[in-house]
């Protein structure tokens, strides 16, 4: 039989634990995030995340279709199907994410970790449990929620690469407002205009009676975009922006620190860690930032094909 009042003493121990994990966010995140905390972390990335990332930037379309459909299983009662879609890992483990968890295990959450990066058997809340000697014996209920709380921990790593495709998109929609003065929120729209812009000077350069008059020339009859020059561009700048970004989160943990991102986000997982340990359930921890860089995707395909079309 359980006791109903250790039960609840457990539940309000662990309370007070996350409320203490809870007030270090932010001094956690100005160290762990910030320009020389992020410039630390992306040591890692000089590795095989290079190889990595751009494979996890073609993995993520099938991350968010996982998702989706252990939502959909879970609406339609298939409760183990929903649980086996949920609990996939699909993003390879990358270096910089393996260094993120680390530090959120180990610094913020002050839980054990042996994982790469060194042991740590620093244990916050059993700590938090055992000071209560009648609460020792009921620790082995709350069993399951390691097991959710890793997930929870997997998800948020792997919103590195999903912030990292968006400031990637952020830099070709800066160039291109630049260069050709339009809106290309990513390399299929951003392609298009650097061909042509490659194809006008290569034309001009190869006119036979020379630069100026090649250029009056092309400015009164355009020249053509090869098709060949146009695809490998394309393929070009989509492996360039890939490996971009393995480092852009240099550039996005600081500014994501700064507008309190990481904060937000750090506080929705521990919020997800704490339903999972109290049995409550109700505030999961959702990956959203895959869904806004899948969006940034069908909007550069759309302007791409708009403008073909319309060309």
């Amino acid at each position: 039989m359980t006791d109903p009042a250790a039960d609840t003493a457990l539940i309000e121990a662990a309370r007070a634990y996350f409320a203490t994990r809870r007030a270090r966010v932010d001094e956690f995140s100005r160290r762990r995030f910030g320009l020389r905390g992020s410039l630390t972390l992306h040591r890692h990335a000089l590795g095989w995340d290079i190889v990595k990332a751009p494979l996890n930037v073609g993995l993520s379309p099938v991350l968010i279709a996982a998702r989706l459909g252990a939502w959909g299983a879970g609406r339609l009662g298939a409760r183990r199907l929903a649980f086996w879609l949920a609990t996939r890992r699909i993003l390879l483990p990358t270096a910089v994410g393996l260094a993120t968890e680390r530090a959120i295990v180990v610094d913020l959450l002050e839980l054990p970790w042996a994982g790469p990066g060194g042991t740590s058997r620093r244990d916050a809340l059993a700590e938090a449990m055992l000071a209560e000697p009648r609460l020792a014996a009921l620790v082995g209920r709350h069993a399951g929620a390691p097991g959710q709380a890793a997930r929870a921990l997997n998800d948020y790593a792997g919103t590195r690469s999903a912030v990292a495709e968006m400031t990637t998109a952020l830099g070709t929609m800066g160039a291109g407002a630049v260069a050709f003065q339009t809106l290309t929120p990513g390399v299929v729209s951003f392609a298009p205009g650097l061909a042509a812009v490659l194809a006008h000077q290569a034309a001009i350069a190869a006119f036979p009676l020379g630069g100026l008059a090649g250029s009056l020339w092309y400015g009164a009859f355009p020249t053509a975009t090869p098709l060949w020059l146009l695809a490998a561009l394309t393929l070009g700048l989509v492996a360039f922006g890939a490996l971009v970004a393995a480092f852009a989160g240099v550039i996005a943990d600081p500014v994501q620190t700064a507008l309190g991102l990481h904060q937000r986000r750090l506080h929705r997982l521990i919020d997800a860690m704490e339903d999972s340990f109290t049995g409550e359930g109700r505030r999961a921890f959702a990956a959203r930032e895959h869904y806004l860089a899948r969006l940034l995707d069908l909007s550069d395909a759309g302007l791409a094909a708009l403008r073909a079309f319309g060309g």
